[in-house]
């Protein structure tokens, strides 16, 4: 990799091109069309830089293109210095006030080690107690330090798969697929709707480009483009890197990339120093966790204020004509533990324990092909209460295969079957099938001899596929083509056209969704190739051929074509924007199938295990929709079925009663995907959309949290989610939910355990001070800090990188205004901290006598010794805060938890038994040992207790944190189980009644009903009645035949 030095374009211009960078870079910064009429215009220009439009560069210039016109890429951002984070961890006011008190202990010490009162026959050990608390200030700062530097490194890491994207470009005669870092100057960009584009450029051809320069220019309005070669003074064919493609498709001719870019220029000037720059990105929970840390710390610092006083007075009360320097001294030490105190009850560890938390999630989610974008996604997952699903590849394989077809109005039922087929065909009709998908396409094979593979669209590589084996060659039929003109597929009409001149009349291919297609024809061709009125009985041919392959869970997709002449094309032409679906000739139609991936259905049923609703919201028509859902698991007994055009029929208050029961929506749109955010949140839900277009933006934006598919998502939907799909894959949510909860688990878990040290540090320390006649704490400052190390970085790096288990799923999601503190934690955090506290002061008064010591050190050291190994069985103790008694579940998995334990345990033992004069204890006997690590392991009995002990008053179940769902799947099931009776008694009173009618003389002809569709009046009920008890499957318009 060239370094950022060999990176810089060399600003003189190479004697191979025959234009400079800066010539190039003036004509859109700003927009110049003065100087593109100055260098001749974009033919010039592409002649400058050696380029023919239509084919492309050759490879063997893009090294050259690279040192004269620069790398498509950045130079790497300079991160904070480990030096930089070790001072930002040090600057805090309470490790410096501590420093400054050390450092005068260490200074008084020295003194009173060399003065001239001190016996002779004594160890100057005066320098130790300073020399200890700066040492331990050291290994904390450092830790912290340590911690941060390698959450910037993972942070690195998942920026720079962030920014690893593909491009399609025209190089040598054809398109392929390549990193966008190698796009260089000269290279012809293809784009489509959804891409962002990469690099600046002039438009060079194309159809109805649309472009959204907003985040460029500030701008909200779409920039409509038109090509550089023909475009008037008002005219734009300027393509600014960072814009968005709207609509249309076209060819940019690239000019700039880099720093020499539009995009590139603008990143370099928001570059901020690092060392200065202090802004940093705050998720929710962290925001939380501030606001509980900050009401600690004042509860911290009372109480260190209060032992201040109090110990102050105490001293001058009863100290005997003490002399300065002791007076000092003692003062001094006095300050120190107060300080100390100050550093123990402020939880810094919070926000640390939160953020460690999130780094080490976002490392291992993207493990499990789930790209974090935005921190708080990771969190807010975690409570999730519905997850919106598309089907198309995130619940399918998104491997399409065409596997019946009808053309002609002759059917093959498989593919094996298709050679004997071809034979009941008049080979115009196959032409003609085979010329509309060829041009009517922008999918394209990529790769060189037997590794070439088909990319864009799966459907449309679907099709492709079926012409190759028919004996089509689409790269000859699309080179011999005359485009006039392409309407890309548009969501709204759930169609695409192209048209290609012949001579001197044109034709519109036109392909979509079948009964869409089907209400635009008036003709059909059949398979002598003679176009053929299309009459009610042969529309209901075809109507049931699309009912049938699409209750099969079959994706239909029609077929048709119009011949027209210059005059109605000259008409047509008028709407650059619109193709008018009009009297098309039905072609054919296949039916495309798309296997659900494996896992999809373990997985729904997962998330109905873990409380969380699952909706599938799809483009298909109703019967395909249903039949997929009904396989996925998503629909069951009770639900409802709703078609678009009924939803956006329905008042406000009506679809909010709809979405309830909700679970399958069928020829959605992107704004119906926001009306069904919209909704589901206005009833307080937590809601995950899945999006993979560029109208998905708005509805993934407005989605609490935004899912974008990393390999068929458009670079438009990507920037508005949240959290990317790197494989697509349905499976991969259920992952993000696990991350979820487990790190809001851990959280609350550190919590837990943080807040238990803090009050029992402070209340043991409090009262021992007070009462000794020395004014000392019975734990040491040193002590105190060290126990500090325990119960923050350790405990945070323990407790927050723990891996998810599906346990989680055994629970329902925490509602959205939910505490952090719940009744369980209260539970626990005030039973071990009394029993603590208990436990200790019994130790420091009447330890002489039940252990039998009489040396105040060794007592001490007991003391130290029981206090921090009821944290570490304590910290086990707080692996489950759901009420589980086996504490113990899973730990073999979570090796950095055992890691940290073992290290917090050997490093205690060294402390206690070589770290006598730093930490003021001395070594205790293998049977001390047993008896004080006997009694920290108290705590895992006192917690079954706590987890055992009755819900007082009903205050658990009163302040129950669930979030209440919207409705449940027994309520669906029994409502499903009333709407059949009711149904069936409907059926049987239908009967009776026609039983006991005379029959009319000559009863009027209802009109003909679709494959599987109900009578008139059974429709009417449903349609009246769409939240009745029962399984409910509505029909619409847009999707009934």
């Amino acid at each position: 990799m060239p370094d950022d030095e060999e990176r810089q374009p060399l600003l003189a211009s190479s004697s191979m091109f025959s234009i400079t960078p800066e010539q190039l870079m003036g004509l859109v910064d700003p927009k110049n069309p003065e100087l593109l009429k100055q260098l001749g215009g974009i033919e010039s220009i592409a002649g400058a830089l050696h380029v023919d439009p239509t084919t492309g560069l050759f490879e063997d210039m893009v090294d050259l293109r690279q040192k004269v016109f620069g790398y498509n890429e950045l130079p790497k951002a300079r991160t904070k210095s480990f030096w930089r984070l070790f001072v930002m961890a040090y600057n805090d006011k309470t490790i410096i006030l501590l420093t400054v008190a050390a450092i005068v202990s260490l200074g008084i010490g020295i003194g009173q080690d060399y003065s001239s009162k001190h016996p002779l026959d004594q160890p100057r050990i005066g320098w130790v107690e300073g020399t200890a608390i700066l040492v331990a200030v050291l290994a904390v700062t450092l830790t912290n330090a340590i911690n941060d530097f390698q959450k910037e490194r993972q942070f690195q890491k998942l920026n720079a798969k962030k920014n690893d994207k593909k491009v399609t470009v025209m190089r040598m005669g054809r398109e392929q697929r390549i990193n966008a870092h190698d796009l260089v100057v000269g290279d012809i960009l293809i784009v489509e709707p959804g891409d962002v584009v990469l690099a600046d450029g002039l438009y060079a051809s194309g159809y109805n480009l649309t472009c959204d320069e907003s985040s460029a220019t500030g701008e909200s309005e779409a920039v409509k483009k038109h090509p550089a070669a023909t475009m008037d003074s008002e005219d734009d064919c300027f393509i600014l890197s960072g814009s968005k493609v709207l609509e249309g498709v076209g060819r940019v001719l690239v000019t700039a990339v880099g720093m020499n870019s539009f995009y590139g220029k603008t990143m370099m000037a928001l570059r901020r120093d690092p060392d200065t720059s202090q802004r940093q990105e705050n998720t929710p929970l962290q925001l939380k966790l501030d606001v509980l840390a900050e009401q600690i710390a004042k509860f911290g610092i009372g109480a260190s204020l209060l032992m201040l006083v109090t110990l102050t007075i105490k001293y001058f009360a009863t100290a005997d004509h003490p002399d300065g320097a002791q007076v000092a001294s003692t003062l001094i030490n006095i300050v120190i533990q107060t300080i100390t105190i100050i550093v123990v009850a402020v939880p810094e560890g919070l926000p640390m324990a939160v953020t460690m938390a999130l780094a080490f999630a976002t490392t291992q989610m993207l493990k499990d092909n789930n790209l974090v974008r935005v921190l708080a996604a990771c969190e807010t997952m975690g409570n999730a209460t519905t997850i919106c699903t598309d089907k198309t590849g995130t619940l399918t394989q998104n491997q399409m295969t065409v596997v019946k077809g009808t053309l002609g109005m002759e059917q093959f039922a498989n593919p094996e079957a298709l050679q004997e087929w071809t034979k009941r065909i008049d080979g115009s009709v196959i032409r003609l099938f085979v010329e509309g998908v060829s041009v009517n396409s922008t999918a394209y094979e990529d790769g060189g001899g037997d590794k070439k593979t088909f990319l864009g669209s799966k459907t449309e590589v679907a099709l492709l596929v079926l012409a190759k084996k028919l004996g089509g060659d689409y790269m000859t039929i699309r080179r011999h083509a005359t485009i006039a003109k392409i309407f890309p597929f548009a969501s709204k009409k759930k169609s695409m056209s192209t048209i290609i001149k012949l001579g001197n009349t044109y034709r519109a291919y036109t392909k979509g969704a079948s009964e869409i297609m089907l209400r635009a024809c008036t003709r059909y061709i059949n398979s002598e190739g003679v176009v053929s009125e299309l009459d009610a009985e042969t529309r209901q041919q075809w109507e049931k051929i699309i009912d049938k392959d699409a209750s099969e869970a079959l994706r239909t997709i029609a077929l048709a074509y119009r011949d027209m002449d210059t005059e109605e094309y000259d008409a047509m032409s008028e709407d650059e924007n619109d193709f008018p679906l009009e009297n098309q000739i039905l072609i054919g139609v296949v039916a495309i199938e798309d296997p659900l991936r494996s896992g999809v259905v373990e997985s729904v049923a997962a998330f109905r295990r873990a409380g969380v609703f699952v909706r599938m919201v799809t483009g298909d028509n109703l019967k395909t929709a249903t039949a997929i859902a009904r396989s996925a698991g998503i629909l069951t007994k009770g639900g409802v079925v709703l078609s678009a055009s009924e939803l956006r029929n329905m008042s406000p208050s009506e679809q909010r009663q709809a979405v309830r029961r909700m679970q399958v929506l069928a020829r959605s749109s992107p704004a119906d995907k926001t009306t069904v955010v919209v909704r589901l949140q206005e009833l307080d839900q937590v809601v995950g959309m899945t999006g993979d277009g560029t109208n998905d933006g708005p509805a993934l934006r407005l989605a609490d949290v935004g899912f974008s598919m990393g390999i068929t998502g458009t670079e438009v939907a990507k920037e508005a989610s949240d959290i990317v799909l790197m494989d697509d894959n349905f499976n991969s949510i259920l992952k993000a939910l696990l991350w979820g909860r487990t790190v809001n688990d851990g959280v609350r878990k550190f919590l837990t355990f943080q807040l238990t040290v803090n009050v029992a540090a402070v209340v043991i320390s409090f009262i021992s001070a007070v009462s000794s006649n020395k004014a000392e704490s019975v734990l040491s400052a040193v002590q105190l800090l060290w126990v500090n190390l325990i119960m923050d970085t350790l405990a945070a790096l323990a407790l927050a990188t723990e891996r998810p288990t599906n346990d989680l799923l055994d629970r329902k999601p925490a509602s959205k205004f939910a505490h952090l503190i719940n009744y369980r934690m209260v539970k626990m955090i005030l039973g071990q901290a009394i029993f603590q506290i208990v436990v200790n002061l019994t130790a420091i008064y009447a330890g002489s006598k039940i252990f039998g010591v009489d040396d105040e050190a060794v007592l001490r050291t007991i003391v130290f010794n029981i206090f921090v190994f009821l944290q570490v069985f304590n910290e086990i103790n707080c692996r489950r805060i759901d009420g589980t008694l086996n504490v113990f579940k899973d730990i073999t998995h979570d090796w950095i938890f055992i890691a940290v334990q073992v290290a917090v345990i050997v490093c205690q033992i060294f402390i206690v038994t070589f770290g006598g004069l730093a930490f003021n204890t001395t070594p205790l006997t293998w049977q001390q040992w047993i008896i004080t690590v006997s009694i920290g392991a108290l705590s895992l009995p006192v917690g079954v207790i706590i987890r055992l002990t009755p819900d007082c008053c009903g205050i658990e179940r009163r302040y129950n944190e669930d979030a209440t769902p919207l409705t449940s799947y027994s309520r669906l099931n029994w409502e499903g189980a009333i709407g059949q009776i009711r149904n069936q008694l409907r059926v049987y009173s239908a009967l009776r009644k026609s039983y006991h009618t005379p029959p009319m003389q000559n009863p009027p002809q209802k009109p003909a009903t679709g494959f599987f569709s109900a009578p008139a009046s059974e429709s009417a009920s449903i349609s009246a009645e769409p939240y009745n008890y029962g399984a409910t499957t509505t029909q619409s318009a847009d999707s009934s035949p």
